[in-house]
């Protein structure tokens, strides 16, 4: 494999759901530990593979286009406020 982009049309679905798993763990099957390096590369390889692979609503970090319930709600600007008994 030449190139990153090689070894990531090389990866099988089951070798996703495994690097995957090792992520969320931070480790792998066996039981060892992932390294930093190995935990940035497994996470890159994920995503690169799911912008393939996936619809967009699968892929990790998908945030629903619909907005939060309480981005509704007014919040009060305590730190500004005209208050006297604030202490600013």
């Amino acid at each position: 494999m030449s190139s990153f982009e090689d070894a990531i049309r090389n990866i099988t679905p089951e070798i996703y759901e495994n690097l995957k798993l090792a992520v969320e763990l931070g480790k792998w099957g066996d039981g060892r530990r992932l390294t930093t390096e190995q935990k940035e590369l497994c996470l890159q390889a994920m995503i690169a593979w799911e912008v393939q692979n996936l619809p967009e609503e699968q892929r990790t970090g998908y945030m629903n286009a619909q907005e939060c319930a309480s981005k509704s709600k007014t919040v009060p600007n305590i730190l500004f406020s005209s208050n006297p008994d604030t202490l600013h």
